[in-house]
């Protein structure tokens, strides 16, 4: 990929209630960043240092999330869609690449069955469309793991460093682990555990074989959470999907190998739009 320079970070805010929180850099085509359940838009500064010379690339805190606003009662893929929308009237765009890990990916799942002419392109990370191909013990297991400790007292900040390694690889290079413990610290408790418990109920509708919109899938070989096998499986039941795999890598390989995602992600991106590009 030929060396362009990084346009100008900037924060926002949309109107509306609740206010979501966003940054963003550059122009042109707008690409948006979902992070996962223990994310926030910090997670992706170095995918929009990398795509801003070539797209208007923006990453939110989802509601609940980061300085986004909170909100009552239970989360809401519904709602989650509504907000999106918003985040895309703000910009002054009909349609959007969505770029999705984890829950983020489970997310543009949702977006594109309620709303497929709004969406250009789906890059998905480490994400399966549905909660149930996780299996029923290990889903319970999973919720526990991360509510129990909180229910019984404990602070983000008490449980931040023991989820953060149970997620990198074990030969995660250094960084990786410390913003991973960091985002976790920066969680909103109330929004986190409204997340979780929606993330491990999602039962989506979308049907894989009749998604029609590019279609990316990346997974990463020493994802603990999401395993290779069924991405590999999903992957290959969407029509002429792209499917990457990164090697020795655990279940956040932006923050992990942000070289290697940005290079696989923004390949793709920039053939949907026709621009020339070198993974070089």
């Amino acid at each position: 990929m030929t060396h362009m320079q990084a346009l100008p970070l900037l924060d926002a805010r949309t109107g509306g209630r609740p206010a979501i929180a966003l940054s963003h850099a550059g122009r042109g085509e707008l690409v948006l960043f979902l992070h996962g359940v223990g994310g926030n838009r910090t997670n992706w500064l170095e995918q929009l240092r990398a795509f801003s010379p070539h797209f208007l690339a923006a990453a939110w805190d989802m509601r609940g999330y980061g300085t986004s606003d909170g909100y009552e009662g239970p989360l809401s893929f519904a709602d989650i869609c509504d907000d999106l929308l918003r985040v895309m009237a703000y910009f002054g765009a009909e349609s959007a690449h969505l770029v999705g890990l984890s829950m983020g990916g489970r997310i543009a799942f949702d977006f594109l069955r309620r709303h497929p002419g709004s969406v250009r392109s789906l890059t998905i990370c480490s994400a399966l469309h549905r909660a149930s191909q996780m299996p029923p013990q290990r889903r319970r297991e999973f919720l526990d793991s991360r509510l129990r400790p909180l229910r019984e007292g404990k602070s983000l900040a008490d449980i931040a460093s023991a989820v953060a390694r149970s997620l990198v690889s074990a030969g995660a290079p250094p960084g990786a682990y410390e913003a991973l413990e960091e985002s976790m610290r920066r969680l909103q408790p109330e929004g986190y555990m409204k997340a979780l418990e929606a993330v491990s109920s999602y039962e989506g509708e979308i049907e894989l074989d009749a998604i029609q919109v590019p279609t990316h899938v990346i997974g990463a070989t020493e994802d603990s959470l999401v395993d290779i096998a069924a991405v590999r499986a999903m992957a290959a039941r969407i029509p002429g999907s792209r499917l990457s795999e990164i090697e020795a890598c655990g279940h956040l390989s932006n923050l992990e190998q942000p070289e290697a995602f940005n290079r696989l992600a923004l390949d793709f991106l920039l053939a949907q739009e026709g621009i020339p590009c070198s993974t070089k």
